[in-house]
Protein backbone atom coordinates (compact mmCIF):
# COMPACT_ATOMS: atom_id res chain seq x y z
CA UNK A 1 0.00 0.00 0.00
CA UNK A 2 1.16 3.51 -0.82
CA UNK A 3 0.11 6.86 0.59
CA UNK A 4 0.21 10.10 -1.42
CA UNK A 5 -0.60 13.43 0.18
CA UNK A 6 0.37 15.92 -2.54
CA UNK A 7 -2.12 17.13 -5.14
CA UNK A 8 0.84 17.81 -7.42
CA UNK A 9 1.99 14.19 -7.42
CA UNK A 10 2.35 12.89 -11.02
CA UNK A 11 -0.32 10.23 -10.46
CA UNK A 12 -2.80 12.83 -9.23
CA UNK A 13 -2.05 15.03 -12.24
CA UNK A 14 -2.49 12.02 -14.53
CA UNK A 15 -5.90 11.25 -12.99
CA UNK A 16 -7.14 14.82 -13.43
CA UNK A 17 -6.15 14.71 -17.09
CA UNK A 18 -7.91 11.38 -17.56
CA UNK A 19 -11.04 12.89 -16.06
CA UNK A 20 -11.05 15.98 -18.26
CA UNK A 21 -9.47 15.18 -21.63
CA UNK A 22 -10.67 12.75 -24.30
CA UNK A 23 -7.47 13.15 -26.29
CA UNK A 24 -5.38 12.45 -23.20
CA UNK A 25 -7.35 9.28 -22.49
CA UNK A 26 -6.81 8.12 -26.05
CA UNK A 27 -3.10 8.95 -25.95
CA UNK A 28 -2.51 7.24 -22.61
CA UNK A 29 -4.76 4.27 -23.35
CA UNK A 30 -6.34 4.50 -19.91
CA UNK A 31 -9.64 5.60 -18.45
CA UNK A 32 -11.08 6.47 -15.06
CA UNK A 33 -13.88 4.91 -13.02
CA UNK A 34 -15.25 5.98 -9.65
CA UNK A 35 -16.81 4.23 -6.69
CA UNK A 36 -16.41 0.84 -5.07
CA UNK A 37 -19.51 -0.59 -6.78
CA UNK A 38 -18.12 0.16 -10.22
CA UNK A 39 -14.72 -1.15 -9.11
CA UNK A 40 -16.34 -4.43 -8.08
CA UNK A 41 -18.00 -4.68 -11.49
CA UNK A 42 -14.69 -3.97 -13.23
CA UNK A 43 -12.92 -6.70 -11.26
CA UNK A 44 -15.76 -9.18 -11.75
CA UNK A 45 -15.85 -8.74 -15.52
CA UNK A 46 -12.12 -8.71 -16.09
CA UNK A 47 -11.45 -5.05 -16.86
CA UNK A 48 -7.73 -4.30 -16.98
CA UNK A 49 -7.60 -2.32 -13.73
CA UNK A 50 -4.12 -1.01 -13.03
CA UNK A 51 -4.47 1.37 -10.07
CA UNK A 52 -6.92 2.08 -7.27
CA UNK A 53 -6.88 5.36 -5.33
CA UNK A 54 -8.96 5.53 -2.15
CA UNK A 55 -9.51 7.30 1.14
CA UNK A 56 -9.04 5.57 4.48
CA UNK A 57 -12.76 5.44 5.28
CA UNK A 58 -13.56 3.35 2.19
CA UNK A 59 -13.68 -0.43 2.30
CA UNK A 60 -12.24 -1.78 -0.93
CA UNK A 61 -13.08 -5.15 -2.46
CA UNK A 62 -10.17 -7.64 -2.49
CA UNK A 63 -7.60 -6.49 -5.03
CA UNK A 64 -5.26 -8.74 -7.03
CA UNK A 65 -1.63 -8.19 -6.00
CA UNK A 66 -0.68 -6.67 -9.35
CA UNK A 67 -3.03 -3.70 -8.87
CA UNK A 68 -1.40 -0.61 -7.41
CA UNK A 69 -3.32 0.64 -4.34
CA UNK A 70 -2.80 4.25 -3.21
CA UNK A 71 -4.35 5.89 -0.17
CA UNK A 72 -4.95 9.65 -0.31
CA UNK A 73 -6.46 12.23 2.08
CA UNK A 74 -10.00 13.39 1.43
CA UNK A 75 -8.88 16.80 0.15
CA UNK A 76 -6.70 15.14 -2.47
CA UNK A 77 -9.58 12.86 -3.47
CA UNK A 78 -11.81 15.89 -3.94
CA UNK A 79 -9.17 17.47 -6.18
CA UNK A 80 -8.99 14.47 -8.53
CA UNK A 81 -12.52 13.05 -8.51
CA UNK A 82 -14.74 13.80 -11.54
CA UNK A 83 -17.75 13.78 -9.20
CA UNK A 84 -19.06 16.73 -7.19
CA UNK A 85 -19.52 14.36 -4.25
CA UNK A 86 -16.57 11.91 -4.40
CA UNK A 87 -17.32 8.34 -3.37
CA UNK A 88 -13.87 7.84 -1.87
CA UNK A 89 -12.46 5.49 -4.50
CA UNK A 90 -11.21 5.86 -8.06
CA UNK A 91 -9.64 3.34 -10.35
CA UNK A 92 -7.63 3.44 -13.55
CA UNK A 93 -7.95 0.80 -16.25
CA UNK A 94 -6.50 0.16 -19.68
CA UNK A 95 -8.79 0.88 -22.59
CA UNK A 96 -9.65 -2.15 -24.73
CA UNK A 97 -9.49 -1.90 -28.51
CA UNK A 98 -12.69 -0.22 -29.71
CA UNK A 99 -12.02 -0.42 -33.46
CA UNK A 100 -14.81 -2.09 -35.40
CA UNK A 101 -14.38 -5.88 -35.64
CA UNK A 102 -13.54 -7.63 -38.89
CA UNK A 103 -17.08 -9.03 -39.01
CA UNK A 104 -20.36 -8.70 -37.18
CA UNK A 105 -21.37 -12.15 -35.98
CA UNK A 106 -24.45 -11.09 -33.97
CA UNK A 107 -27.97 -10.28 -35.06
CA UNK A 108 -29.00 -7.09 -33.22
CA UNK A 109 -26.91 -3.94 -32.92
CA UNK A 110 -27.56 -0.38 -31.90
CA UNK A 111 -25.74 2.39 -33.74
CA UNK A 112 -25.44 6.00 -32.53
CA UNK A 113 -24.57 9.09 -34.55
CA UNK A 114 -23.94 12.45 -32.94
CA UNK A 115 -25.14 11.50 -29.44
CA UNK A 116 -22.88 13.86 -27.53
CA UNK A 117 -24.08 13.50 -23.95
CA UNK A 118 -21.87 10.95 -22.12
CA UNK A 119 -24.66 10.18 -19.66
CA UNK A 120 -26.95 9.23 -22.54
CA UNK A 121 -24.29 7.05 -24.17
CA UNK A 122 -23.63 5.25 -20.89
CA UNK A 123 -27.34 4.76 -20.26
CA UNK A 124 -27.83 3.41 -23.77
CA UNK A 125 -24.99 0.93 -23.30
CA UNK A 126 -26.56 -0.19 -20.03
CA UNK A 127 -29.90 -0.68 -21.82
CA UNK A 128 -28.26 -2.55 -24.70
CA UNK A 129 -26.80 -4.90 -22.12
CA UNK A 130 -30.17 -5.36 -20.40
CA UNK A 131 -31.93 -6.22 -23.65
CA UNK A 132 -29.08 -8.41 -24.92
CA UNK A 133 -28.08 -6.48 -28.01
CA UNK A 134 -24.95 -7.85 -29.61
CA UNK A 135 -23.13 -4.54 -29.39
CA UNK A 136 -23.20 -0.76 -29.48
CA UNK A 137 -21.50 1.11 -32.31
CA UNK A 138 -20.58 4.78 -31.96
CA UNK A 139 -20.24 6.77 -35.16
CA UNK A 140 -19.04 10.31 -35.74
CA UNK A 141 -19.88 12.97 -33.18
CA UNK A 142 -20.63 10.70 -30.22
CA UNK A 143 -19.40 11.14 -26.67
CA UNK A 144 -16.33 9.22 -25.63
CA UNK A 145 -17.15 5.69 -24.52
CA UNK A 146 -14.57 6.10 -21.74
CA UNK A 147 -15.56 9.50 -20.45
CA UNK A 148 -15.96 9.03 -16.66
CA UNK A 149 -19.62 10.05 -16.98
CA UNK A 150 -20.21 7.43 -19.66
CA UNK A 151 -18.50 4.74 -17.59
CA UNK A 152 -20.54 5.69 -14.52
CA UNK A 153 -23.87 5.79 -16.38
CA UNK A 154 -23.24 2.36 -17.90
CA UNK A 155 -23.44 0.82 -14.40
CA UNK A 156 -20.85 -1.81 -15.32
CA UNK A 157 -22.14 -2.57 -18.83
CA UNK A 158 -19.00 -0.98 -20.28
CA UNK A 159 -17.08 -3.96 -18.87
CA UNK A 160 -19.32 -6.71 -20.24
CA UNK A 161 -21.10 -5.52 -23.40
CA UNK A 162 -19.26 -5.05 -26.69
CA UNK A 163 -18.95 -1.47 -27.89
CA UNK A 164 -16.97 -0.05 -30.79
CA UNK A 165 -16.25 3.28 -32.44
CA UNK A 166 -15.91 3.81 -36.18
CA UNK A 167 -17.16 5.66 -39.21
CA UNK A 168 -20.25 5.08 -41.30
CA UNK A 169 -18.02 4.16 -44.24
CA UNK A 170 -16.34 1.47 -42.15
CA UNK A 171 -19.63 0.11 -40.82
CA UNK A 172 -21.60 -0.26 -44.03
CA UNK A 173 -19.56 -3.10 -45.59
CA UNK A 174 -19.68 -4.99 -42.29
CA UNK A 175 -23.47 -4.76 -42.26
CA UNK A 176 -23.68 -5.83 -45.89
CA UNK A 177 -21.45 -8.85 -45.28
CA UNK A 178 -23.56 -9.83 -42.28
CA UNK A 179 -26.80 -9.23 -44.23
CA UNK A 180 -28.06 -6.88 -41.56
CA UNK A 181 -30.29 -3.98 -42.65
CA UNK A 182 -29.52 -0.53 -41.28
CA UNK A 183 -32.74 0.97 -39.95
CA UNK A 184 -32.72 4.62 -38.98
CA UNK A 185 -35.03 6.13 -36.40
CA UNK A 186 -36.55 9.10 -38.21
CA UNK A 187 -39.84 10.92 -38.76
CA UNK A 188 -40.49 10.83 -42.51
CA UNK A 189 -43.53 10.16 -44.68
CA UNK A 190 -42.20 6.73 -45.70
CA UNK A 191 -41.21 5.70 -42.17
CA UNK A 192 -42.60 2.40 -40.86
CA UNK A 193 -44.05 1.88 -37.40
CA UNK A 194 -41.40 -0.01 -35.40
CA UNK A 195 -44.00 -2.59 -34.38
CA UNK A 196 -44.32 -3.63 -38.02
CA UNK A 197 -40.59 -4.10 -38.66
CA UNK A 198 -38.50 -7.22 -38.08
CA UNK A 199 -35.87 -6.21 -35.53
CA UNK A 200 -34.58 -9.71 -34.79
CA UNK A 201 -31.84 -9.13 -37.37
CA UNK A 202 -31.05 -5.45 -37.74
CA UNK A 203 -28.78 -2.56 -36.88
CA UNK A 204 -30.87 0.28 -35.47
CA UNK A 205 -29.49 3.79 -35.94
CA UNK A 206 -30.29 6.72 -33.65
CA UNK A 207 -29.16 10.31 -34.07
CA UNK A 208 -28.91 13.28 -31.76
CA UNK A 209 -32.02 14.81 -30.22
CA UNK A 210 -31.34 18.21 -31.75
CA UNK A 211 -30.41 17.34 -35.33
CA UNK A 212 -31.48 13.75 -35.79
CA UNK A 213 -29.62 11.67 -38.33
CA UNK A 214 -27.35 13.26 -40.90
CA UNK A 215 -28.31 13.18 -44.58
CA UNK A 216 -25.43 10.78 -45.23
CA UNK A 217 -26.69 8.40 -42.57
CA UNK A 218 -30.26 8.57 -43.83
CA UNK A 219 -29.10 7.90 -47.37
CA UNK A 220 -27.24 4.81 -46.19
CA UNK A 221 -30.26 3.36 -44.36
CA UNK A 222 -32.17 0.43 -45.82
CA UNK A 223 -35.30 1.85 -44.23
CA UNK A 224 -36.50 4.21 -41.54
CA UNK A 225 -38.56 3.40 -38.48
CA UNK A 226 -40.58 5.47 -36.05
CA UNK A 227 -41.77 5.05 -32.52
CA UNK A 228 -45.48 5.87 -32.30
CA UNK A 229 -46.17 8.75 -29.94
CA UNK A 230 -48.60 11.57 -29.33
CA UNK A 231 -49.04 14.08 -32.14
CA UNK A 232 -47.78 16.97 -30.00
CA UNK A 233 -44.39 15.31 -29.47
CA UNK A 234 -41.69 15.64 -32.10
CA UNK A 235 -39.00 13.40 -30.64
CA UNK A 236 -37.73 11.44 -27.67
CA UNK A 237 -34.53 11.67 -25.69
CA UNK A 238 -31.94 9.49 -27.43
CA UNK A 239 -31.64 7.14 -24.44
CA UNK A 240 -35.42 6.71 -24.25
CA UNK A 241 -35.68 6.07 -27.99
CA UNK A 242 -32.87 3.54 -27.76
CA UNK A 243 -34.58 1.77 -24.86
CA UNK A 244 -37.83 1.51 -26.81
CA UNK A 245 -36.18 0.07 -29.91
CA UNK A 246 -33.98 -2.29 -27.93
CA UNK A 247 -36.95 -3.58 -25.96
CA UNK A 248 -38.98 -4.15 -29.12
CA UNK A 249 -36.14 -6.17 -30.66
CA UNK A 250 -35.76 -8.13 -27.44
CA UNK A 251 -39.50 -8.82 -27.32
CA UNK A 252 -39.58 -9.97 -30.94
CA UNK A 253 -36.78 -12.44 -30.30
CA UNK A 254 -38.89 -14.11 -27.59
CA UNK A 255 -42.53 -13.00 -27.91
CA UNK A 256 -43.44 -14.44 -24.50
CA UNK A 257 -41.28 -11.89 -22.72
Amino acid sequence: MERITSRANPLMTHIRKLASSRSYRAKSGEYLGDGTKLLEEALTWGAAVTTVVYTVAVQLPPLPPEIRAVEVPEDVMKSISPMEAPQGALFLAKQPDTALPEKLSGSRYLVLEGVQDPGNVGTILRTADAFEADGLILLEGCADLYNPKTVRASMGAVFRRSAWSGTLAELLPLLKAAQLPLLGAALRDDTTDVREVDLTRAAMLIGSEGRGLSEAALAACDGTIRIPMGARCESLNAAVAAATLLWEGYRQCAPGR
